[in-house]
């Protein structure tokens, strides 16, 4: 299969090609789990997460020593139209603070034992006004499939994607729009902070935007009302399940980047996992069409990969259980009956 592509054909052949997981290696992580020194199900989920995670990493009892967090930042140009509480310069001030290691994903990474890799997109050159105009055309959606693709260190063994970029939930909830139908209020959140009068505009532009575009298909959507930054995640996220690197995925903008390739290639999202569910209202409803259950809930709507960062230690705690617990017999401890 190659490795790599130019072309939005050739990255669909691709979506179109992905890899399964290894069964053998999951059947042998299930046996594994079913002779460790606990009641069958005691550990609940974590036993789940791990046996997926050996299935992909094709590895009976693997641990996690390189996780890797992804942060792609890029502007919008539909933020010319007020939908946002904060100006478009701040994704390059927020930059700046991840370079200098100021911001909370900064703080989560390090407790996480996790590699933090930002990259910036283009900024000086916001995408589109999708409300006047595709967000991006066909080579600036493959530029930015590929800044995501490259960026994914392929020794990492988990991977989580993030983003920075005002504006982007305005994208995030057009793409859920023209995805899953609906109406355009129950996409839309408040994002940074916007009040009512401003959780108003941000409706009817994703309005405008959906139907000016009408377009259905995952990458005709990412094309036309995503980001340069939500373009990467999801070109990471398909070279990571290329690679059998397991994927924690963030908040609600991610989310949406996902829901494209979902879309594109259905089981195209079977090596992700939902870290939490943000309080960005729709988070919860988009995952659900994905049909991912997230494994925390702590109300957080930051961004940055925050969310899937903090659940690095979950996947994590799995893995140590599974991997590092003694059996019945090496433990000496009779099983029941």
């Amino acid at each position: 299969m190659p490795q790599t592509f130019s072309t939005l054909d050739e990255f669909s052949a691709l979506l179109a090609q992905l890899p399964a997981p290894d069964s053998t290696a999951k059947e042998a992580a299930s046996a594994r789990n079913a002779v460790l020194t606990k009641p069958p199900g005691a550990l609940g989920r974590l036993e789940d997460i791990a046996i997926w995670y050996a299935g992909w990493r094709g590895e009976a009892a693997p641990q996690i020593s390189a996780p890797q967090v992804l942060v792609f930042a890029g502007n919008h140009g539909v933020v010319a139209q007020g939908v946002s509480a904060f100006p478009a310069e701040v994704t390059a001030q927020m930059v700046g603070n991840f370079a200098a290691g100021g911001a909370a994903i900064n703080q989560l990474c390090a407790v996480a034992g996790a590699r933090l890799n930002v990259i910036a997109l283009d900024l000086e050159t916001p995408t589109a006004d999708f409300t006047q105009a595709p967000a991006m055309s066909e080579a600036e959606l493959v530029s930015a499939l590929l800044a995501g693709w490259e960026a994914v260190d392929l020794a990492a063994d988990l991977l989580v994607v993030g983003e920075m970029g005002i504006g982007n939930t305005t994208s995030a909830a057009a793409i859920a729009l023209a995805l899953f139908g609906g109406e355009a209020g129950d996409w839309a959140g408040r994002g940074t902070g916007v009040d009512d009068e401003g959780l108003a505009r941000k409706v009817d532009v994703i309005n405008k935007g959906v139907k000016r575009q009408a377009v259905a298909s995952g990458l005709e959507v990412l094309r036309c009302l995503g980001g340069r930054e939500i373009a990467a995640m999801a070109g990471a996220i398909a070279r990571a399940r290329l690679a059998r690197i397991p994927v924690v995925l963030d908040g609600f903008i991610c989310t949406a980047a996902a829901a494209c390739l979902h879309k594109a290639s259905l089981g195209a999202l079977d090596h992700c996992l939902a870290g939490h569910v943000s309080d960005e209202s729709a988070h919860g409803r988009m995952l659900e069409k994905l049909g991912k259950s997230p494994l925390l809930d702590l109300g957080l709507r930051l961004g940055e990969g925050s969310g899937g960062a903090l659940a690095i230690n979950i996947v994590k705690a799995a893995l140590a259980c599974h991997s590092g617990m003694a059996t019945f017999d090496q433990a000496g401890v009779s099983q029941e009956k």
